[in-house]
């Protein structure tokens, strides 16, 4: 199991990494022209387009879920049937994303903080890009396919494709052309195009996975899900408006420290791809398990992703300690921003330890039939762990009390999350091997008083 664990999380780990080395490579070759506020302004666009990507993963996350849990069956046709009714939805949602988003991008910038040529730079580059998330959705869903049937090496290629494109189309289109931010918005519009079309010579080509949707079976289908992904998006989502509150909070302290924060939000998901991608990948084994109702190994892959996540993180913060100064130097960060990179490699980056225990609960919750439950848990985080917390830290610390603040308040709920997991998982055993309906624990909790007080107690 815990091999199983490791391989589909690392093959997992590189393909989402390599969507987020678009990120990653466009604000580095943008630091190189030596302006900050380019920085800055990639630093509020890739805080926007965060929520696109968080979209999509949650949706590829029911994809994938939907898939798995017809092949744990037994029924293929099932799992071809329900894949195919999953990229109509994914295509449909990401263009109605697009053209909610369009018209929005204006004032989205400015409720982030954004002013003058900063602002004006990020909505050129948003402008270009925003209208490729349906490649992008697209592609990632097909990799949550492949992931599904166990294909975890060309799952892995999908999202790699893309970011080779990147690698080698970005200084071409960055300096040689000389497009600057416009030449990187280009290039990420062409590693989207590259996802969707290695995602589909996987799915259909080597598996033969995705299927014609039937009309009798249209609804079901459809209420599988919707009834995972639609409480996955918004899962998904408390993440960047978290992130969207942290940039805010940021913002005062100029455009040094939102180039600082940028850098750190494209080194997160570099260095911690592995805990991003351990919800992704372990969510299919713990739904097949689940079912052919074999327990025991849901409980076990429980324990071995914590295991992962925790030694991974350990192994990730002492390499940031050992870079951090390699690290600043790398982007020509200066004054407020190096100040925020050293704070986070040294101090912040060990609270994703917790964050793990947060990201093992949702795949738990999200293939076991108790999606809201993770919903429940990222967006407290991203608001009660979140806003008193960023709040108190920037009133005490300043800028570096923000990233205290929120890695305090991601402490608290990954715990709490984690505890409330295994209670679910046994509770749900108990109920499958009795043959009764399983009962959500609030529910359980208020029999319980209710119980209580008409016994006088």
């Amino acid at each position: 199991m815990m091999k199983h664990v490791v391989v589909m999380t690392m093959t997992g780990s590189v393909g989402l990494m390599a969507i987020f080395i678009v990120d990653f490579a466009n604000l580095f070759y943008i630091s190189l022209l030596g302006a900050q506020d380019m920085a800055a302004a990639i630093g509020y666009a890739g805080t926007i387009l965060f929520f696109n990507i968080a979209i999509c993963i949650g949706m590829t996350i029911a994809t994938s879920a939907v898939v798995a849990k017809a092949l744990g069956s037994g029924d293929r046709q099932a799992a071809r049937r329900r894949a195919g009714v999953s990229i109509a939805f994914v295509t449909g949602i990401t263009l109605v994303l697009v053209a909610i988003m369009m018209p929005a991008l204006d004032a989205l910038l400015s409720l982030l903080g954004a002013t003058g040529r900063t602002k004006e730079i990020a909505l050129g580059y948003l402008l270009i890009i925003v209208p490729s998330v349906p490649f992008l959705g697209v592609g990632m869903a097909l990799s949550g396919i492949l992931r599904a049937v166990g294909d975890a090496k060309r799952a892995m290629y999908v999202t790699l494709a893309g970011g080779l494109v990147t690698a080698a189309l970005d200084p071409i289109f960055i300096f040689l052309l000389d497009l600057g931010v416009t030449g990187a918005a280009i290039v990420a519009i062409l590693s989207r195009m590259t996802i969707l079309a290695v995602g589909l010579h996987g799915a259909i080509k080597v598996h033969n996975l995705i299927g014609l949707p039937k009309v009798t079976e249209l609804v079901s289908d459809f209420r599988a899900l919707t009834s995972i992904a639609i409480p996955a998006v918004l899962t998904n989502i408390a993440t960047p408006v978290g992130n969207a509150y942290i940039t805010g909070a940021i913002a005062p302290y100029g455009d040094d420290a939102v180039a600082g924060w940028a850098v750190i939000g494209r080194i997160i998901p570099l260095i911690f791809g592995g805990i991003f991608a351990l919800s992704g990948a372990v969510g299919p084994i713990l739904g097949q398990n689940y079912g052919a109702n074999q327990f025991q190994r849901v409980r076990n892959g429980l324990n071995n992703a914590l295991i992962f996540s925790t030694v991974y993180t350990l192994v990730m913060w002492v390499l940031l300690v050992a870079a951090s100064g390699l690290i600043v130097e790398f982007f020509g960060a200066r004054d407020i921003g190096a100040e925020l990179i050293l704070f986070f490699c040294y101090y912040i980056a060990g609270s994703f330890i917790f964050m793990g225990f947060l990201f093992v609960s949702n795949a738990a919750y999200n293939n076991l039939g108790y999606p809201t439950y993770s919903t429940f848990f990222n967006w407290g985080r991203a608001t009660l762990g979140t806003i008193p917390f960023v709040s108190i830290g920037a009133y005490l610390a300043g800028a570096q009390g923000v990233l205290a603040g929120q890695a305090l308040g991601a402490c608290i709920f990954g715990v709490a999350a984690i505890v409330i997991c295994y209670k679910v998982t046994g509770r749900l055993e108990k109920h499958t091997l009795e043959g009764t309906p399983p009962v959500a624990l609030w529910k359980h909790a208020l029999s319980a008083f209710s119980s209580g007080k008409s016994a006088g107690l």
